[in-house]
């Protein structure tokens, strides 16, 4: 049998790397880590998930968003946020999970190297680093690739970082605009343009397709767009942006964006956000023997094996749904698989959690999905205005979703708008975990004032609709 210097090398150290690592190390193996950053995280910690839902956190305490419902829209915590205000609540954050992520690895004696990764053979990377260690390579018997993603970008448009950028920029803006073009509605662009609104900024948000987020239930996604228009959101859908271009007028520095039917868009900065790209490049992925797609990820089996069976991939480099929580999960399984142990995961009870404002967030089906399969169904909701808990939250337009079997009222899905929507979803993933109904919804006690009585309200009305 072949000698490597460890069981498992992982490149990159973001949430489905680290647990990778961790979870190999965990199993006695000899582990390294390739990170090529100077700090542990990837993109989630540093650029990407953290610091998105923090600047969030901070929009909403300052803006004082919570509470418009109660004291008018006009009440806010400070009278002029700037981007530092914002900053020093993010850079807080950021620096206590990198700390907390590299004691991690070190209490698991995972072996970090900061050094970007790239492959020599199937069983070799070479690090070039990034620090004064010097280069090196390394061999091992399983590799997992963790890399993450990156901004797709468009040669054509000017990305300068500040006038006209990308989301990873987010944290190095100068300022805040007046005004904003958002273009791509996905997950990143939706979440960035509630986030800007929330503080005033007037949004403009464009994206190809002729509905937001389709793999969202409609109902749901129809109620966050009518929040956007709400909070003066222009929302262009079905339009094709021709051209992106910065010109000066007398205002100052500014962005003119084109649409293929016409229309001309004017603002301060706009975020080009049309979608991420895995970050394979640079890992010289031909003498491993892979081959990754047009848009940078690389195709794995259930197992996250790739076509080289001792080489996984895991994480956002894979494609849908891109989230950290499933990615700490697929990083898991992996380095469970590749040293034969047994460890089984539900993928069909993945919850998603998406931070706009109001933030939304589901597990199992939608509607359109049961429709399409011809599955018998019922729907029970609940108001956030019906119940006590949203009236003292200020949250007056929230709704709680169960989708139902018709004739065994099996719970089939669960979708929230409304604050506290992400933690909420996992009272009904549990209930889903065990198969079980909307009945136990009926016959549970939920503490008082609590969003929980949210299902209870909406088995009851589930119920009603069956005339039963």
């Amino acid at each position: 049998m072949a000698k490597y210097d460890y069981d498992m090398v992982v490149i990159g150290s973001g949430p489905a790397g680290q647990r990778a690592a961790i979870q190999a190390a965990k199993l006695g193996k000899r582990v390294a880590l390739a990170e090529r950053k100077s700090v542990v995280g990837g993109i989630c910690i540093n650029t990407g998930t953290i610091p998105s839902k923090t600047l969030r956190e901070a929009v909403l305490y300052l803006t004082g968003y919570r509470q418009h419902d109660v004291y008018g829209a006009s009440y806010t915590v400070k009278q002029h946020i700037t981007f530092e205000d914002l900053l020093f609540r993010t850079d807080h954050v950021i620096n206590h999970e990198i700390d907390v992520i590299r004691h991690q690895l070190q209490r698991n004696q995972v072996e970090v190297h900061s050094a970007e990764a790239s492959f020599v053979d199937p069983h070799t990377v070479h690090l070039a680093a990034i620090d004064d260690n010097g280069d090196r390579a390394l061999t091992a018997a399983h590799i997992v690739i963790a890399v993450g993603t990156a901004p797709t970008h468009d040669a054509n448009v000017p990305i300068d970082s500040q006038r006209i950028f990308l989301s990873d920029d987010i944290l190095r803006l100068d300022r805040l605009p007046r005004t904003l073009i958002v273009v791509g509605a996905g997950v990143i662009g939706l979440e960035y343009a509630s986030i800007f609104s929330a503080l005033g900024v007037r949004v403009t948000l464009i994206d190809a397709r002729p509905r937001l987020l389709d793999f969202v239930d409609n109902e749901i996604i129809d109620t966050l767009a009518y929040h956007l228009r709400q909070q003066r959101v222009t929302l262009r859908l079905g339009e094709t942006v021709t051209a992106i271009e910065p010109f000066e007028d007398e205002r100052g520095p500014e962005v003119r964006i084109k649409l293929a039917s016409g229309k001309q868009i004017v603002a301060e900065k706009a975020l080009y956000s049309i979608g991420r790209t895995g970050a394979t490049a640079t890992l010289n992925l031909d003498a491993a023997g892979l081959t990754a797609d047009s848009r940078g990820r690389l195709k794995v089996n259930p197992d996250y094996q790739t076509e080289v069976p001792h080489i996984y991939a895991v994480g956002d480099v894979i494609g849908f749904p891109s989230l950290a929580s499933t990615s700490m999960e697929q990083g898991r399984l992996a380095a469970a698989h590749a040293f034969n142990v047994k460890a089984e995961s539900a993928p069909g009870l993945f919850p998603y959690g998406i931070y706009t404002i109001p933030e939304i967030s589901m597990v199992g089906k939608t509607e359109e999905t049961l429709t399409d399969e011809g599955v018998p169904y019922e729907v029970g909701k609940a108001q956030y205005r019906e119940i006590a808990r949203g009236q003292i939250l200020g949250d007056s337009t929230g709704l709680l979703k169960l989708i139902f079997h018709l004739d065994t009222h099996k719970l089939l899905g669960v979708h929230i708008i409304g604050e506290g929507a992400t933690e909420l979803v996992h009272i009904g993933q549990a209930v889903m975990a065990f198969e079980g109904t909307i009945d136990y919804f009926v016959k549970t006690v939920f503490n008082y004032p609590t969003l929980a009585e949210c299902y209870k309200t909406a088995a009851f009305d589930g119920i009603n609709r069956l005339g039963a």
